[in-house]
């Protein structure tokens, strides 16, 4: 039987599974929701119960396959889910999730210690958030000190999953420069952030490089869900990263555009020049390469946040067909910040606004403005990244917006950049099982990967126009007008 490759998404939402053979056919998936515990601004998950359902995922993929053709489990996943372990190797309590937001003092009582500029040319971030790790530590030191003292490893989730698969303690570092205590020029843990949330590196798991083996599977985990002993476990690198290798995007010059609820661009640094801009900048998924990291949480969760409230009788699929008999929405704008903007302005206060209806639009007037409005944001992000130097020559785009065909060519027409749809859209889990076929040397390079592994069934040609010239310079202007209110 030929060698099987597995890629693992650990999700916010849901985590997934993928198996391909070597010639990189999907042989199987398999998905399972994650479960959280909400309370107010506290988000948690059962750790361990999330790793179990990885196991049985995994066991449902191998059923009545042979376990010694299984070479590699390669992940990727969310980055900044912080877990507590004690010397029993097992969690102390719930890991908390990156949407937990119960360490905003914490992050203020950093953000006095740091400042921005500090920040950022030690750790790529351009901000101190509650979703960094290192306020959750800061803020267990103070709430929670029968946990803070009985950690012996703070450990992220991703992280946690491998030690939980191999009994091996890494560090992966694209997913470390989400910590906020991880120096990405240096490559080391920033020793003056340590010191501020009270805790030494021996707290820490070692620091590795993204993409690289870890070990092989514990014995008993390996006959769980039926993989032979020899089945490595390779720590793969950040969902957006794997991504990026799933879409054949490895080299400076190409955009991805993940377009799910949050906007999310990466693009690859073509050297040091690109960085110390206003771009958040992360440890790239190669060796001593650095990816920007644009993220804007008003995506499709704008569109989402509309359909939902304003037309709750109309699904996509009408949308997108009364859209397409529409050239434009005529004057109406839409500034889509309902959660505030981070990439470019990083402005909490930032609001969503409607501007220019008449009685003469309706709901779907207004739809297509918020793609507009999503649309334009995505051009500023992309500016951003022109003016770090970045060369900007396609936009491969995931994720639910691409569905729709209108909203595609919009982004396109709007940047002016050519938008290519991936035949693959699970790009992340994807990415992952290239990412261990290249570590066994199924593949020479990432680039021999992409030629087999990679397709692109849709190409968007951008047709800039005057009209969004136009209203692209009206949306700016508007923002800038809501800052005196």
């Amino acid at each position: 039987m030929g060698k099987l490759y597995i890629g693992v998404d650990l999700g916010s939402t849901n985590i997934k599974v993928a198996l391909y053979d070597e010639e990189f056919q999907l042989q199987g998936s398999q998905s399972v929701p994650v479960e959280y515990l909400r309370d107010g601004g506290v988000v948690e998950f059962d750790v361990w119960e999330y790793c179990e359902d990885l196991s049985r995922l995994l066991a449902k993929l191998m059923d009545g396959r042979e376990g010694t053709a299984l070479r590699s489990i390669s992940f990727t996943g969310q980055a900044e889910s912080l877990v507590c372990v004690g010397a029993d190797g097992k969690p102390l309590m719930n890991a908390i999730s990156w949407m937990d937001e119960r360490s905003v003092e914490e992050a203020q009582v950093l953000s006095g210690q740091f400042t921005l500029d500090e920040v950022a040319k030690t750790t790529g971030q351009m901000e101190i958030s509650p979703a960094w790790p290192a306020t959750k530590i800061l803020w267990l030191k103070k709430h929670r000190p029968d946990v803070y003292e009985n950690t012996e490893t703070f450990m992220l989730l991703k992280d946690y999953v491998v030690y939980y698969l191999t009994g091996k303690k890494v560090g992966d570092m694209s997913i470390a420069t989400f910590s906020l205590y991880f120096d990405i020029y240096n490559k080391c843990y920033w020793q003056k952030m340590l010191t501020a949330i009270g805790i030494d590196e021996s707290r820490l798991p070692p620091l590795a490089e993204p993409c690289t083996v870890a070990g092989t599977l514990r014995p008993e985990i390996a006959e769980k869900i039926g993989a032979g002993a020899n089945t490595v476990v390779n720590i793969g690198t950040l969902d957006h990263f794997a991504a990026m290798v799933g879409t054949g995007n490895t080299e400076p010059g190409g955009i991805n555009l993940s377009m799910g609820t949050v906007m999310a661009l990466a693009t690859m640094a073509s050297d040091q020049s690109n960085l110390g801009s206003n771009v958040a900048v992360h440890y790239g998924f190669l060796p001593d390469t650095y990816v920007l990291l644009p993220v804007a949480s008003s995506g499709g969760v704008s569109l989402e946040w509309f359909r939902r409230t304003c037309m709750p009788q109309v699904d996509y699929g009408e949308l997108n067909r009364v859209l397409a008999q529409r050239p434009d929405c005529g004057q109406v704008l839409f500034l889509p910040y309902l959660v505030g903007t981070n990439a470019p302005e990083f402005d909490a206060d930032a609001t969503g606004v409607f501007w220019g209806l008449r009685q003469g639009h309706d709901s779907f007037d207004m739809a297509r403005a918020v793609m507009e409005g999503v649309a334009f944001l995505l051009r500023k992000n992309c500016q951003s990244l022109k003016e770090a130097g970045l060369p900007c020559d396609s936009i491969l785009a995931v994720g639910g917006g691409t569905k729709s065909a209108i909203w595609c060519q919009m982004w396109a027409d709007v940047s002016s950049i050519p938008v290519k749809i991936p035949q693959e859209q699970e790009a992340a889990c994807l990415g992952a099982a290239m990412i261990g076929a290249v570590a066994d040397g199924c593949f020479e390079s990432y680039a021999q990967a992409s030629e087999v592994c990679v397709a692109i069934k849709e190409t968007y040609t951008p047709n800039p126009n005057a009209y969004y010239e136009e209203k692209y310079r009206k949306f700016c202007a508007l923002y800038e007008a809501t800052l005196n209110l």
